[in-house]
């Protein structure tokens, strides 16, 4: 229970208790947790939209799919404080950097966020909302779970699958502590959140993995191995993929 805590607590703003220690080991035992953490981000998500999409309007108040879109939009960045948004654009800038492979992860610790990361999270954030208004409302609810719920194994991916890149940084002590074990748990907790979810849900989990995969390879290839920046671009992306998978 406490690393769960533990890693509630550092990937939301949800605070359960005081914590101040974190320790190294504690969070790389929390990695296995990472999809039961999207599953109470994905329990907040729906509801959020049945709260405006199913009681409002029993009180005579409503909300057009637009702006409902819009506060579903906004409300993971607010739940997690945009901790993956920042590690989103902090990658689009390195690896889009044309730049050498140590000036590339130099980019992406720099607190500053330049044109490729403000273009390209705009981008995402145009394509979520876009996704958001157009996924028929009777799936959505399903979307809105599985969503941070595959995007979380698919960081749990990156982090156990692929070697770290920095010799220290925060992601280090995921990468350090978490092994083949901890993967083989989240695959497990993630199949019995989304298995009963039905077909579309489990195509959407193929498609992580498999994005998952391509992703971190290819961000390997340029950056020598993944980085927290990177794992939080990987839970964004993969949470794009599965809203197109409910939406086709």
């Amino acid at each position: 229970m406490h690393e769960f805590i533990t890693g509630l607590q550092f990937l939301t703003r949800i605070k359960v208790t005081n914590q101040s220690e974190w320790l190294p080991d504690s969070f790389g035992r929390s990695v296995k947790f990472f999809p039961l953490i999207g599953a109470v981000i994905g329990m907040l998500l729906v509801a959020i939209n049945y709260i405006i999409d199913c009681y409002l309007p029993e009180l005579g108040i409503y909300c057009p799919p637009h702006v409902l879109a819009t506060i579903l939009t906004a409300a993971p960045i607010l739940i997690t404080g945009g901790l993956h948004c920042d590690g989103f654009m902090d990658t689009m800038d390195g690896i889009f950097s044309g730049r050498s492979r140590e000036r590339k992860l130099e980019i992406m610790k720099d607190s500053r966020v330049g044109a490729n990361g403000v273009t390209a999270f705009t981008l995402l954030i145009l394509l979520k909302w876009s996704l958001l208004t157009d996924i028929a409302p009777s799936v959505l609810p399903l979307a809105l779970f599985s969503m941070p719920v595959l995007g979380r194994f698919a960081m749990v991916i990156g982090i156990t699958v692929f070697p770290y890149a920095r010799p220290d940084g925060m992601g280090k002590a995921f990468a350090q502590h978490a092994g083949r074990t901890t993967l083989v748990i989240a695959a497990l907790l993630t199949l019995i959140l989304i298995i009963p979810l039905g077909k579309l849900a489990l195509l959407g989990g193929v498609a992580v993995i498999v994005f998952a995969l391509l992703f971190a390879k290819y961000a390997t290839k340029m950056l020598g191995g993944l980085t927290g920046d990177v794992y939080g671009a990987m839970t964004e992306l993969a949470e794009i993929l599965v809203l197109v998978t409910f939406l086709l």
